[in-house]
Formats: structure tokens, sequence, C-alpha cells
């Protein structure tokens, strides 16, 4: 072997033992020192998408996303580790309006099961990224009692949990507009006949 071989030989071997020396040396990666990185990583993610989104411009949206709709769809009853079959229930909301300390007002009307009844409810829309999620805790509602819940709501779906003392369960469903020929009152049958006979009555060419 000549000089010059003997010589790339020594290198390239030099380098081989100082790379097995490092590699000794340096500390084993644990699976979860692995997991948490890598959940380190997601949060950054997450975080620096969450701050792409224009704040105002989702809590507009919101706005007019939640006026004129109904929540229809069904729920469902947890007792004893047992999930009872859904159950239909129905929530219209004709306005939602921000105010102070993340509060939004809900002009509702709760229908569900043998209650059905009108009123505002003050409750808290945190966001994940650009998803509202309605929160309410230990909150007493008048002639419901008091509940805790999260709804989670994405494009015309939502879905949540929901819990009222010992009881709880599942709700989700469909968010749909009101149409606005529903909002228009139909005159009752007796008016009705009364405009006929008018209309009956009324000379012709006037």
């Amino acid at each position: 072997m000549s000089l010059f071989c003997r010589a790339v030989s020594a290198v390239l071997l030099s380098g081989v033992i100082c790379f097995a020396v490092e590699l000794q040396a340096a500390p084993p990666i644990r699976p979860e020192q692995a997991k948490s990185e890598g959940k380190k990583a997601d949060e950054a993610k997450f975080e620096k998408s969450a701050d792409e989104f224009d704040q105002a411009a989702l809590e507009k949206k919101f706005t007019e996303d939640m006026s004129g709709v109904v929540f229809a769809g069904s729920y469902s009853v947890t007792r004893d580790n047992t999930e009872a079959p859904a159950e239909m229930e129905k929530y219209t909301i004709t306005r939602v309006s921000k105010g102070e300390n993340g509060l939004w007002t809900f002009q509702a009307r709760i229908q569900y099961g043998k209650h059905d009844l009108a009123l505002p409810i003050a409750l808290k829309v945190k966001w994940a990224g650009d998803t509202p999620v309605i929160t309410l805790t230990d909150l007493t509602i008048p002639g419901l009692g008091t509940f805790t819940s999260r709804v989670l709501i994405y494009g015309d779906r939502y879905a949540g949990t929901w819990q009222h003392g010992k009881v709880g369960g599942h709700l989700w469903g469909r968010i749909e507009k009101i149409d606005k020929t529903e909002k228009t009152e139909k005159p009752a049958a007796g008016d009705a006949g009364k405009e006929g006979d008018a209309a009956a009555k009324k000379p012709s060419g006037s």
C-alpha cells in the first residue's frame, strides 16, 4: 500500500472513531423527551397560526352567523355511567351582541323536553384559533337550573357537553338560518275571512 493510501485510511479511521466516541457520549433520547419536544413544536405551530387570525373579523362573523339562527339537534343523558338515547332539542337565537369582560348576550328561546322559554343569556365565548367555544360554568338559568357546558361551533354544526348536577351528557346538531318567511306572522283564520269579505265588498275599479 502506498504512503498516500495509508494516510487516507488513517484519516477515515480516525473520523469513524471520533463519531463513535461522540455517539457514545451523547445521552440517549428517551421516548417521553421526544414526545415533549414534538408537543412543543405543535404548540409553537398552533400559536403561530392563531396569531394570524383577525380577532375583530372573527367576532364580526360570529355576530352575523349567530343572529337569526336555530340550533336544531339532539342531546343525550348520562347517568350512572349509562348514556340514554338522544332526544331532540332546539335553541332559537334571534340576536347576539358582545358585551364587556368577554361576555356575549344571546337573545334565545330554549326548547327541550317540557321546557320552552325565551330569555337573554350572558355567556362567555372563548376561541381555539378561529373556532368559537361557548362556555358556561355553574351558570343558573331562571326556570331551568344550574348548568355547566362547553359548545364548540364550526361551520353549520355544533357539538359539546353539558352537566346539570349529577346528570350530564352530550349535545350536537346543525345551525340553520331562520327563513325570513317564518318571521312574517300569518293572519289568523278570522282575520283572513274578514279580509276576504272586505275584498268581496270592494267596488271594482277602485
